[in-house]
């Protein structure tokens, strides 16, 4: 890439962000973050599918497909210290969201 003053700018935030999440406790705080966010989203995504309910097959499809990306750039070798926050926040965003239709399963009973 070219060296110019907006990309100097968001390499610089991006560092800033992450010498911030360096921290264990922000660090802790952020992925607790994206585990509820991503519980939240799980809920919106259940509820409005579980509304039309002609693209069930379809929006399995898509989040299965999602899940097993996340899955793969997250565990696919490298060693457990290793890994950016960004990978980290975006594993425990999918925990979230696998739990919360977990969850959604166990109160229909299903």
């Amino acid at each position: 890439m070219q060296d110019t003053r907006l990309n100097r700018i968001l390499n610089e935030s991006g560092l800033r962000v992450e010498s911030w999440f360096r921290n264990p406790w922000k660090r802790l705080t952020g992925l607790t973050i994206a585990l509820l966010f991503g519980f939240l989203l799980g809920n919106i995504t259940s509820t409005t599918t579980g509304q039309l309910a002609h693209y069930d097959s379809w929006v399995a499809l898509v989040i299965t497909g999602i899940i097993e990306s996340v899955n793969f750039l997250v565990y696919r070798g490298k060693p457990l210290m290793a890994r950016s926050f960004g990978l980290d926040a975006l594993n425990a965003l999918k925990i979230g969201f696998v739990y919360s239709f977990l969850l959604d399963a166990l109160k229909l009973g299903s």
